[in-house]
């Protein structure tokens, strides 16, 4: 559902991404990690078809992203890292104006806000502007417009960025939910959440993927993931 072949982006000399390849099957939650600057924003937007690659292609759903971006884009949610909002709208307005955008039938637009309301725990905010919505509300409006076309593959950039303790555990129910019929990739800084929420860890860092594979392969080392995290970047700066 998630494809990545040989992605690479350069800026000039400067390589933000380079030759990355894997694969997230339909039904996984994938934890992707790496330290500031290492390329996971990058390689989420090249994967979103946001940013074009210098080489390789991305996939979503099997449709390359750089070449049927609407066709890949129809079954992808995607919420980059503080994903914009229009403060002066409610929820409910922000929700109608992108059905409309999607070009979603009336009936099948009240059926799915109905369903992320629900979802993402919103009915008690659903009508006050997004400007006096808590950053843990606002996170569940970003949430929700992500899923309001029912997408297969969700890719999320720090979902759980600045929330407090509660909101974290909110969120991370949300995804558990949403885990079990849709394949998702996850970036995160809080290793936590990696053993909390997924199965499999992509690790990047300096644009190079370093690691694929089980977290209890990580959590199993000496000093746990939070160990095996820092031996991981370590080899690849010094390498």
């Amino acid at each position: 559902m998630i494809e990545a072949e040989g992605l690479s982006k350069f800026y000039g000399p400067f390589a933000a991404v380079r030759d990355v390849t894997f694969r997230v099957s339909q039904g996984e939650l994938v934890a992707f990690l790496g330290p500031n600057g290492a390329g996971k924003s990058t390689t989420m937007k090249l994967l979103t078809g946001y940013i074009a690659p210098s080489e390789g292609v991305a996939r979503i759903g099997g449709f390359d992203m750089a070449k049927e971006r609407l066709a890949g884009s129809a079954r992808l949610g995607y919420l980059p890292e503080n994903g914009p909002l229009y403060p002066d709208m409610t929820p409910h307005a922000l929700f109608d104006f992108f059905a409309d955008a999607r070009g979603m039938s009336k009936s099948y637009r009240r059926q799915r806000i109905d369903a992320v309301v629900e979802l993402c725990m919103l009915g008690s905010v659903f009508h006050k502007p997004i400007s006096k919505l808590s950053k843990g509300y606002r996170q569940r409006v970003g949430m929700a417009q992500t899923l309001l076309h029912e997408p297969d593959v969700l890719i999320l950039d720090e979902p759980t960025a600045g929330l407090d303790p509660n909101q974290v555990r909110e969120v991370r129910r949300t995804m558990r939910r949403l885990g079990e019929k849709r394949t998702i990739l996850l970036s995160t800084h809080i290793l936590q959440e990696v053993e909390a929420m997924a199965s499999r860890v992509i690790m990047i860092n300096e644009g190079v993927l370093v690691y694929d594979g089980p977290v209890a392969t990580l959590a199993n080392e000496p000093g746990g993931l939070d160990g095996a995290f820092q031996r991981l970047t370590r080899s690849a700066v010094a390498a």
